[in-house]
């Protein structure tokens, strides 16, 4: 009797398992971004420490209402084809990262690792942190009110021209500042909840749609004082407000936070915070997932049968 020897999608083959997570990062990466971009947008405006007369809103529904009706509901994706292009290299590399640095902390050992699931995540993070941050620059000038941005490579032209390389990654010290906690956050809350709700290991989307989600929206509440500064370095170029437009660094970012709004600065954005990193991440978990487990399958498919 024959029978093919039985595999776990979660320990790739080695022949495949940087290809596999490759591809499947890089499609989790576009997904994640680009179904939930409108709602990062509204994010993106609600987090601009002054904005515009025509850019103060109430809350999430407010915004898109407001957002839809003044200026149409394409202004919701504009800049998307930004995120899009870094999107996927990034998260390739960022979940090829992740997987090569799990397996060399010990994370795919029996049992819970959450130390070396956080430390695989901080690492997987820095890496993809630095292809991805002109991108991430691009697409928040070009989501703020009044953009006069017409495409991504018209943003990254005059941004250049007119405050140079540095203007790209003014934001990166303080982006890794909040995404390595981040990241180190969801990485922990997914392997630990995957491995309670999914003792056996075997490929389960609702398993990998609650982890994903509940990890996504622990880890965007826990850092979203980090995003504010993010948001406030990355768009303080398009700014009339002289203070603003000199803030350097983390640290300053929050001083001037803190003076003009108070405490309450540091919240803000939250509910859409949340509202997308909770849906996105469990999007990014599911497609990264199941494009592991469709691709181990199909070098599994052709394995030699063993009699």
């Amino acid at each position: 009797m024959t029978q093919v020897e039985e595999y776990d999608y979660e320990a790739l083959p080695e022949n495949s398992s940087l290809s596999a997570s490759l591809v499947a990062g890089a499609l989790a990466g576009i997904a994640e971004h680009a179904v939930m971009y409108p709602v990062d947008s509204i994010k993106t405006r609600m987090q601009v420490l002054q904005p515009t007369p025509g850019a103060v809103y109430s809350g999430v529904i407010n915004a898109a209402s407001r957002i839809s009706t003044t200026e149409g509901v394409r202004t919701l994706w504009r800049g998307v084809n930004s995120v899009i292009m870094g999107a996927g290299p990034a998260h390739a590399l960022y979940f090829g990262t992740y997987e090569y640095a799990k397996q060399a902390f010990g994370g795919n050992e029996a049992g819970h690792h959450p130390l070396a699931a956080a430390a695989a995540g901080a690492c997987a993070t820095i890496a993809a942190d630095a292809l991805m941050n002109p991108f991430d620059v691009i697409k928040q000038r070009m989501q703020v009110h009044g953009s006069i941005y017409t495409s991504v490579a018209h943003c990254a032209s005059r941004v250049y021209a007119t405050e140079g390389i540095r203007a790209f990654y003014i934001s990166y010290p303080t982006t890794l500042t909040m995404t390595i906690p981040f990241q180190s956050i969801q990485f922990a809350t997914y392997e630990y909840l995957r491995k309670v709700l999914n003792p056996s290991g075997q490929y389960d989307p609702m398993t990998h749609i609650m982890a994903g989600g509940v990890a996504g929206a622990v880890a965007a509440a826990a850092t979203t004082p980090l995003d504010v500064a993010k948001t406030l370095l990355q768009t303080r170029g398009e700014s009339k407000d002289v203070r603003i437009r000199n803030c350097n660094g983390l640290f300053e970012a929050w001083k001037l936070i803190y003076q003009r709004q108070g405490v309450a600065g540091f919240a803000k954005g939250l509910q859409p915070r949340v509202l997308s990193h909770m849906p996105s991440t469990a999007i990014c978990w599911s497609v990264y997932e199941y494009g592991k487990w469709f691709l181990n399958r199909q070098d599994a498919d052709k394995q030699p049968i063993l009699h």
